[in-house]
């Protein structure tokens, strides 16, 4: 397979910055997700602020619907959470955890079914990348939404962990093997036995976030690699998504058919044709 061409030799992007997001109507009776879309992107920002966007019922029910969403039309999604607002003090927040008032009268059959194990494999499982942009506190099912995540970018204030064990339960949703495949055996056991919190440099140097940026400017660098994301090729991404997650056992019969869909494509000739008509000049 061809290595990737440089930064110079891919196809300039559309001229003129991509369109802003608005708010969508689709979800416009949503209360748990505040969710604002263009052409190419999905912005959900957990919006619970007075419990700190404690992950409830009707959240889960509302990023169901989000994925419903994006499976019919794939876009790129990023996830974030309540802003810091200097001029008031308030403090940013991703997702402090589960709704614990909830979560305590859940028995056997609600563990069994999986709540929000369901719904974060389930954005995982989205066709076109999903973007966390994480500030404050992404703790217990907060933290594991995030892994489900292709990329996380985060604050020097956030504050990442799983207190499950502390409450008397376990990190059902993903955490305990998400994170052991993200920073490796010996953090994951640290995080999830011992209740370790990791602050944003931690997560950095761990790998678990790609970006550590302050408050201020954590949206917009989310959207700055939505932008670089979207410049690719949609249904190359997709794929190229698609196989990375794919088994071992799939490969490398899954990476041939890959490329044998995109070689028929028209964007591929359009692209690289592109290509051919600059090294002319």
């Amino acid at each position: 397979m061809a290595a990737p061409m440089p930064d110079d030799a891919r196809p300039a992007a559309a001229a003129g910055p991509p369109s802003a997001p608005t708010p969508a109507p689709w979800a416009a009776d949503f209360t748990a997700l505040a969710v604002s879309e263009s052409q190419d992107r999905v912005v959900a920002a957990l919006n619970r602020p007075e419990v700190r966007n404690a992950i409830d019922q009707t959240m889960v029910d509302e990023l169901h619907a989000l994925a419903g969403h994006l499976e019919r039309e794939p876009r790129i999604l990023i996830l974030t959470g309540t802003p810091s607002d200097p001029a008031t003090g308030r403090k940013g927040v991703f997702a402090s955890g589960a709704d614990i008032a909830q979560l305590k009268e859940r028995r056997r059959a609600e563990a069994l079914a999986g709540i929000n194990s369901t719904i974060f494999d389930r954005l995982a499982r989205l066709p076109m990348p999903v973007i966390a942009a994480l500030d404050g506190f992404a703790l217990g099912g907060g933290a594991e939404l995030s892994y489900a995540a292709d990329f996380r970018i985060g604050t020097p204030q956030l504050r990442m962990g799983q207190p499950e064990t502390k409450l008397g339960i376990t990190a059902g949703a993903g955490a305990t093997w998400r994170l052991r495949e993200l920073v490796g055996e010996p953090l994951a056991k640290q995080i999830l036995f011992a209740g370790r919190i990791l602050t944003g440099e931690e997560c950095l140097a761990a790998g678990l976030i790609s970006e550590l940026v302050e408050p201020e400017g954590l949206l917009a660098a989310a959207h700055a690699l939505a932008d670089r994301i979207a410049a690719q090729d949609a249904l190359a991404v997709r794929l190229t998504k698609a196989v990375f997650h794919a088994p071992r056992e799939a490969h490398p019969v899954i990476d041939t058919l890959a490329q044998a869909v995109l070689f028929e494509s028209e964007e591929k000739m359009t692209r690289m044709q592109a290509f051919l008509d600059r090294k002319k000049h």
